[in-house]
């Protein structure tokens, strides 16, 4: 019998089969077993390439992460910081929204994923490049980050039902509409991110501007002695 031109099995394989089962059934589906099934392999075939379920799902996380366009940042794309921030912001959690089961995952911050180090990286080089003073600019990484993963756990509007009978006036005064939340899941929860993220936005311009005519010496006393702080988003 000749053999096949492509191998059986491979990191990308393995990655694509667990990322599916994440995507329908969450984080515990994925097994050995489960995955040897689905790619028609034998169990310890996987463990050629993968030692552990935790390894799997990082690179599963990882290939989530690699989604995301970081291309806004790169210093020929001409964007200052709030532009290219607002821009990733929305390419993060796009990506996300794909696949809200592997968010667990990806909150435990990249570790080793070298995807996720990639964001980190370049999230942190536009705003010190900005002129944020790298305590801050870690601090800018990391609050985006939780916004950005908290949007994505579970839809605002899809945790009402639809059913009027449920929001008794008696007990919730300011509920009348709440049935109508669910039908509306989309419009409710893209408007609450952009609304956060203006929020956000102009919050840290405020910043910037103070911190720019202040000049470098007078960054302010959250930063003392910590200008050597990394890059904690990605």
């Amino acid at each position: 019998m000749a053999r096949p031109r492509k191998p059986l099995l491979s990191r990308d394989l393995i990655v694509g089969a667990a990322g599916a089962l994440v995507d329908a059934e969450g984080l515990e589906a994925v097994s050995t077993r489960r995955l040897a099934a689905a790619l028609g392999v034998s169990g310890p075939s996987l463990y050629n390439h993968f030692r552990t379920k935790d390894e799997i799902l990082e690179a599963v996380a990882d290939a989530v992460s690699a989604r995301v366009d970081l291309s806004m940042f790169e210093p020929e794309a001409g964007r200052d910081w709030r532009g290219a921030l607002h821009d990733w912001a929305h390419s993060y959690r796009d990506a996300l929204s794909d696949h809200p089961n592997i968010v667990p995952v990806l909150a435990r911050g990249p570790g080793r994923r070298p995807a996720g180090l990639r964001v980190a990286d370049a999230v942190f080089g536009a705003m010190t490049a900005a002129g944020w003073p790298p305590a801050q600019a870690t601090r800018i990484g990391a609050l985006m980050r939780y916004f950005i993963l908290g949007s994505a756990v579970a839809s605002f509007a899809g945790g009402f039902v639809d059913d009027e009978a449920a929001y008794d006036p008696s007990d919730y005064p300011h509920l009348g509409q709440a049935h109508l939340l669910a039908e509306r899941r989309r419009e409710v929860d893209e408007g609450a991110f952009e609304t956060g993220l203006a929020a956000l936005l102009d919050g840290l311009a405020l910043q910037h501007e103070a911190l720019t005519d202040a000049g470098p010496a007078d960054a302010g006393p959250a930063d003392a002695g910590r200008a050597d702080v990394g890059p904690a988003d990605g």
